[in-house]
């Protein structure tokens, strides 16, 4: 029974983890066909403006547009599914390690797919933070 339960958790995952892949994979298409902006050429140009949105520094209008293009790209739903895949693949890979045990002590390497699940969570918790910009946009 318990290794019927770390299958069907394997294939669950595997499935959101193509279905996520997939959104994703657009998501990005998407921005690559997008035109870019001149100030987006800047090497650390997104870094440099979230800072002074953060700061609350003025700035220009070509900054302005750029600041909300990164904060538009970063809120939106599709870019949670590129962290909602690496977090999926940790978890096919802890449940796939657990349903080839059989039921057998788990050890340390079971849990391997622990790291791509903690990247995962920063990277959704980074993208939530800039997300929370969007009132200082506003308000500049």
């Amino acid at each position: 029974m318990e290794s019927s339960l770390w299958g069907v958790l394997t294939l669950i995952t595997f499935c959101l983890t193509l279905v996520l892949a997939a959104i994703g994979s657009i998501y990005v298409q998407r921005l690559r066909t997008r035109p870019s902006l001149p100030i987006s050429e800047q090497i650390d140009s997104a870094f440099a403006i979230v800072k002074k949105v953060r700061k609350g520094q003025p700035l220009s209008d070509d900054e302005l547009v750029y600041a909300r293009q990164i904060v538009a790209d970063r809120s939106s739903p599709m870019a949670f599914c590129l962290p909602g895949t690496l977090f999926m693949l940790g978890s096919f890979y802890v449940f796939g390690s657990l349903y080839h045990l059989h039921g057998a002590r788990a050890s340390e390497r079971t849990f391997l797919g622990v790291i791509p699940m903690l990247a995962a969570t920063n990277l959704t918790l980074r993208l939530i933070s800039s997300a929370r910009l969007k009132k200082r946009l506003t308000n500049m």
